[in-house]
């Protein structure tokens, strides 16, 4: 079987209108400026809408631009610094967090979630809803999952719901000695629920960090937290920690 020599493959249209349309956000568009309509920059780069949708699409994946609901396309600005992860293992909730409780519900878990928490895919588990802000902006949801057996001693805490439950939660999974955890990085799609507490669209291109945290020989507790693609850049160091850097040296525009 031969082999397919790279350079013999074309670029395609809509990566090219990519390239030029880069170098027209460096020269022409400032931070927040408003994209001209998807005809207007058809016509003006004599593509076909579709081709400028690819284009579109990418530069938003890339994180220089930003779909807003009511607003339109805005060349987005800088991406912001957000750890993520660090060396030490440490519980959700714990000195130095900076994600904020929101809520705590009753719910049943995604069936991966179920999986990897051996309960049954009918089980209900408290699921706490966090969210973090950084500079101002939103950059993240999370949904932590954790089974009653993380937290056994939970029914004798009067806070039935809400952000105060989920700091209750929190302070009884910490009762725990956490043996490891682990993490797994993808790229994804904003859901409505999440789109609508990132300020994204549907649809709008995420990172999405699943965490299992382990304890007494079994997944204590999952986390699955979605960054948005547009804001945040994962770097991996050399303690297999996750950060989420802000690049000086990359233009704003």
């Amino acid at each position: 079987m031969g082999t397919t020599q790279l350079e013999t493959v074309p670029e395609p249209k809509y990566w090219h209108l990519r390239t030029v349309l880069s170098e027209a956000l460096d020269s022409e568009f400032s931070v927040g400026e408003i994209l001209p309509n998807e005809r207007e920059l058809a016509a003006r780069f004599g593509v076909a809408r579709a081709t400028l949708r690819q284009a579109l699409e990418q530069l938003e994946l890339e994180g220089r631009l930003q779909r807003r609901r009511g607003v339109g396309t805005t060349v987005a600005p800088p991406r912001v610094g957000v750890a993520v992860g660090s060396q030490q293992h440490v519980w959700p909730g714990a000195v130095g967090d900076a994600w904020q409780p929101v809520d705590c519900t009753a719910a049943v878990p995604p069936t991966a979630v179920a999986d990897f928490l051996e309960t049954g895919r009918d089980e209900q588990v408290h699921t706490v809803r966090r969210s973090r802000v950084t500079h101002g902006q939103p950059v993240a949801a999370e949904l932590l999952y954790i089974p009653a057996s993380s937290v056994p001693d939970l029914s004798a805490i009067d806070a039935p719901s809400g952000a105060a439950r989920a700091r209750a939660v929190l302070r009884e999974l910490q009762r725990l000695d956490m043996e490891s955890q682990d993490r797994a990085v993808e790229l994804g799609s904003a859901r409505a629920d999440d789109a609508k507490e990132l300020d994204r669209l549907p649809g709008a291109p995420v990172l999405v960090v699943t965490t299992r945290f382990f304890a007494e020989g079994r997944t204590a507790a999952v986390s699955v937290a979605t960054y948005r693609a547009d804001t945040c850049r994962l770097t991996f160091g050399d303690f297999g920690g996750v950060e989420i850097h802000h690049d000086p040296e990359r233009r704003a525009s």
